[in-house]
């Protein structure tokens, strides 16, 4: 029996036919809800009941919360198509699934719970989830993917390290770092496979041109700078040496990007997103390193990372993946277009909060508004797409 047969053979819920449609759902419901409660709790109306500082516990969420699930939609999806196995659905997805909305109210209670308890639930999610990726990978004999693993198995390690150093010392400092740069290695890591991919794919059916340069030694230079000087921002968040580093990072992954032919994508808004995620990369160790030296403050670089590369490329594989696996046209709508313009003023507008702190509180209005349409808008389109079983 075929995979494709053993696919339609499947009669559970369509919702956990397939990693991605719980995550991907799930993740974004939970990333339009949470931002606006940080604001209200950030405004002092609102309180939770976590051992979490308040800043620490919207860190947490939107890192090991939000990217986990989408993380855990995307490799629970890609891993079948690299090994040709069925994927993970039915009881042993809802386990999984379970397990990251059991650490998201661990981590929102643990001030009741303890926060040893809340490691314990929250961290099972992450384990859990390289554990499975791994276990396929390895009956798949994808030894090159292993690298994906690896990285989702160093950013379970920093939610532990999160859990703890915010005991210790009341603020989650160094595994914040850690966390934002293991997120933002994986988005080089997969943005550098699926962005110059879907372009060529995509200009290869119209006129003939200039495409994506394939990854070649430079990409690999670019990545390997990059993790290097992500390595020594969060170990030394300050210095000239740092501020060196993170802007020749800056300058290689610029490069990078540009030799991916985005100027050519401006007619498909489901490849030019992706272009544009990426670009936050770059803007992001630029910022970082002024922040280094002190010329911006440290939030312009990191919500350039987080609000900017990694809020506009999740969102930006979320819908192309969903439309993909659900048998529907690679086409954005323009609701779907709405929700890419929507991801880019949030992380601008968050981003310019951090540099004019004189005007952070309405820049944050607005970034927190326009970041909750981004999300809530994926979820009134995709919602029926997600929870009904696909049409072969």
């Amino acid at each position: 029996m075929t995979t494709m047969q053993k696919l339609r053979n499947y009669r559970g819920p369509a919702l956990l036919s397939h990693g991605f449609r719980p995550f991907f759902l799930f993740a974004a419901v939970y990333a339009g809800a949470a931002i606006p409660l940080w604001l209200a709790i950030f405004a002092g109306h609102v309180s939770l009941p976590t051992a979490f500082a308040p800043r620490d516990w919207h860190v947490h969420e939107m890192l090991f919360g939000y990217v986990g699930a989408v993380v855990a939609g995307f490799l629970l999806t890609a891993i079948p198509n690299w090994t040709g196995r069925l994927p993970i659905q039915g009881v042993p997805l809802a386990l999984l699934f379970g397990s990251w909305v059991a650490g998201r109210a661990a981590t929102s209670f643990s001030d009741m719970i303890g926060w040893r308890a809340a490691l314990a639930i929250d961290a099972a999610f992450l384990v859990l989830l390289a554990a499975a990726a791994a276990r396929e990978i390895v009956i798949g004999r994808k030894w090159n993917n292993l690298k994906v693993v690896a990285i989702v198995s160093l950013l379970a390690v920093a939610n532990i390290v999160f859990h703890i150093e915010a005991h210790i010392t009341g603020l989650a400092e160094y595994s914040t770092r850690a966390g934002v740069a293991l997120v933002v290695t994986l988005v080089c890591v997969i943005g550098g496979r699926i962005v110059p991919s879907f372009t060529r794919n995509w200009l290869a059916r119209r006129a003939p041109g200039r495409l994506p340069v394939p990854f070649n030694r430079f990409d690999a230079i670019a990545m390997v700078a990059g993790v290097c000087a992500m390595a020594a921002w969060v170990m030394f968040p300050t210095g000239r040496s740092t501020a060196g580093a993170l802007a020749a990072a800056g300058l290689l992954h610029f490069a990078r990007l540009v030799r991916w032919a985005g100027d050519r994508t401006f007619s498909d808004r489901l490849v030019l997103i992706l272009h544009v995620a990426y670009a936050f990369v770059p803007v992001g160790f630029f910022l970082s390193g002024l922040s280094a030296v002190d010329f911006v403050a440290p939030g312009a670089g990191l919500h350039a990372w987080t609000g900017g590369a990694i809020g506009s490329m999740t969102i930006a594989v979320m819908t192309r993946a969903s439309l993909g696996h659900t048998g529907q046209a690679l086409k954005a709508s323009g609701l779907v277009q709405a929700v890419y313009a929507a991801i880019v003023i949030a992380a601008v507008a968050r981003v310019c909060a951090a540099i004019e702190p004189s005007h952070s509180v309405p820049l944050l209005m607005v970034s927190g508004i326009a970041w909750t349409f981004a999300f809530l808008g994926f979820v009134v389109a995709y919602a029926p797409l997600l929870c009904c079983a696909r049409k072969f």
